[in-house]
């Protein structure tokens, strides 16, 4: 029978601390909250721009162990033609790109020396490496896949989104190969989280006998709440966050500026927008009087705290949003679309407002900005949503449970 304490090896595309994106907020949350009272042991590539000991000296706060593995290619004119030679293979650009001979080294000697109850393996891009290895006489590690979004649906949308060609033709090309490496992902797991109920019932249309649970995003409750000592929010600015290095991020910032901000100019001329995350030269040359670009910020949370109310005017994408989730915790009034809220429990009207379509999103923002009592009601409703639900404390229970159903099902008697 399996010890009480779980021995886990988190395999993951990205160090997960310090976190700044979004996969890396999911990941770190779950192996701290694992971390509580299981042995976790973080084994992560690490591309060119990531100060190693950094993120080595982050990840030791919460793993008993700390492997990072470098990854020697970066953004850029490379990664571009990469993905140009991609189109004549048979594997996914993304297969290519997280194909790293000495990550498989590092596993292998890490599976060898260990008895693991469990190997997550965040994203479906690192499920091809030889993964069901155990000391000798030692029973074989469970296969867990953490899956952030449908990742070959991502890919599918991003192509119908895209305005240039050379994306176009990539995605067309790829995202049938994402597909059927996804699928061979979910065949080869003994188990697959999703991040939201919407995304796990795809999957169970797609692949029929996976065995899925639902491990939602969170957000730390404490990090991200109301603040008591600045000002109040004012009562023009809406803030958008995100890295537009993640296309339907850059893609609904684009949507936001082309067809919904000249509306809301027009009906509000006090109004103000501001972008932050790491941006690009598209997104930083429509910086102005009223769009302001801060770029990478050291702290999301006093620029939400300022602001009237965060936006989300997504039309691409999966999963669970954690900007989302970050702006209810703060308290702050969201305005999202329905695709950009989609597999959070909110109820519309009461915890944040949807809006499809340019006309209806840009008569929505003026309804926040005009009505300091709806950004107030729809704040503090969030932030109890946010409280009774989505900690990284309850989503660590919920994948415990999982992990736990499967060791169950797996050990023989």
């Amino acid at each position: 029978m399996r010890s009480e304490r779980l021995d886990l090896l988190f395999l993951s595309p990205v160090a997960p601390s310090p976190a700044t994106i979004g996969a890396q907020r999911r990941i770190e949350g779950l192996m701290v909250a694992m971390a509580r009272r299981h042995r976790v042991t973080g084994l992560s590539l690490v591309g060119p721009e990531v100060d190693a000991e950094a993120a080595a000296r982050a990840m030791r706060a919460y793993c008993d162990e700390v492997v990072l593995v470098p990854m020697r290619r970066g953004d850029g004119f490379g990664k571009r033609l990469r993905q140009l030679r991609s189109l004549v293979s048979s594997q996914s650009f993304e297969r290519h790109h997280h194909t790293v001979p000495e990550l498989q080294a590092r596993l292998d000697g890490l599976l060898t020396s260990r008895a693991y109850d469990a190997v997550i393996v965040e994203f479906p891009y690192l499920a091809h490496y030889h993964l069901r290895q155990a000391p000798p006489g030692s029973a074989l590690p469970l296969l867990v896949l953490d899956e952030h979004n449908i990742e070959h649906d991502i890919s599918r949308q991003s192509r119908d989104a895209s305005s240039g060609v050379l994306r176009r033709l990539h995605h067309a090309a790829n995202w049938r190969k994402l597909f059927r490496e996804e699928l061979e992902a979910w065949r080869a797991a003994d188990g697959v989280a999703f991040t939201s109920t919407d995304d796990a019932k795809r999957a169970r249309i797609l692949h029929p006998p996976i065995r899925e649970a639902v491990v939602a995003n969170a957000v730390d409750i404490e990090h991200f709440r109301p603040f008591q000592d600045l000002p109040p929010p004012d009562d023009c600015t809406l803030v958008f966050f995100g890295t537009m290095r993640y296309f339907p991020n850059l893609d609904g910032i684009r949507y936001f500026l082309a067809e919904i901000w000249p509306r809301l100019e027009r009906s509000h001329p006090r109004s103000r927008i501001k972008v932050i995350g790491r941006t690009t030269p598209e997104i930083l040359q429509r910086s102005g009087p009223r769009i302001e670009v801060t770029g990478l910020v050291d702290d999301v949370r006093p620029h939400l705290a300022r602001a009237a109310a965060a936006i989300v005017p997504l039309r691409v994408g999966g999963g669970t949003r954690f900007k989302i989730l970050e702006a209810m915790a703060m308290g702050r009034p969201v305005l999202s679309t329905t695709l950009g809220a989609e597999g959070i429990a909110a109820t519309p009207g009461r915890d944040l407002l949807i809006a499809d379509g340019p006309e209806a999103f840009a008569a929505a923002a003026g309804r926040l900005l005009d009505d300091a009592a709806l950004r107030a009601r729809l704040g503090a409703s969030a932030r109890g949503l946010v409280e009774r639900h989505y900690s990284w404390s309850a989503a660590g229970e919920e994948l415990e449970r999982f992990l736990r159903s499967l060791l169950a099902d797996a050990t023989p008697g």
